[in-house]
């Protein structure tokens, strides 16, 4: 992994670990609270152009799998982190394969409804949806298709609904990502827009 990559985990991972000490003096290992998985689509757009486009057009499908916990857990407040793991594909652009976190606030409505607000980033692999030909050493073209190395940022925003008594939740999620980068002579950083509908499931209901 590049070293622009390890700083920017380190960075991320302070900030949260600051942000949490702040709250609360220092607390044991924290539980895993839920597991979550959301089918995606996706496209290319500039922050929050056309959110519309994502519910009949421009179909780019994914999926991912979620996971998270406390930072401090108030009635109607709770401050979180969360972990994600995703994969997406782009017709004739790219697939993805991402791993991030998020840290964020959330705040609960009446009848089980909650908001929830993150920023995060992490790392993002790339495998363009194309056939790359280049010429080696004995004059002869070969398939030179290769993933990249990305960093990611994220801001995003959930609304989610509990639908039973032991805690299950329906979610949608509007995200917005930024890949690092793209094309490094001219497109420093790729915006996404996203859409997630999924579900979750607590493993630590007490």
């Amino acid at each position: 992994m590049k070293p622009t990559l390890l700083f920017f985990f380190a960075g991320l991972f302070c900030c949260c670990e600051l942000t949490a000490q702040e709250k609360r003096p220092p607390h044991p290992v924290k539980s895993l609270e839920y597991i979550s998985i959301a089918v995606t689509n996706s496209h290319t757009a500039m922050p929050f152009a056309s959110f519309s486009k994502l519910f009949y057009k421009d179909f780019h499908p994914g999926v991912e799998i979620g996971t998270g916990f406390d930072w401090q857990k108030k009635k109607k407040h709770e401050w979180i982190q969360s972990l994600s793991i995703g994969y997406s594909y782009h017709a004739f652009v790219q697939r993805s394969l991402m791993l991030y976190t998020e840290f964020g606030y959330r705040y609960k409505f009446p009848i089980g409804i909650s908001a929830t607000t993150k920023i995060g980033g992490g790392y993002l692999h790339s495998i363009q949806d194309a056939e790359v030909f280049v010429l080696d050493k004995n004059g002869e073209y070969v398939n030179a298709k290769k993933g990249r190395s990305h960093a990611m940022a994220s801001l995003t925003f959930n609304i989610a609904k509990q639908i039973n008594k032991n805690g299950w939740q329906i979610f949608m999620a509007y995200q917005q990502r930024f890949q690092f980068s793209f094309i490094a002579a001219y497109v420093p950083a790729l915006p996404v827009n996203v859409m997630h509908i999924g579900f979750s499931i607590p493993v630590n209901k007490k």
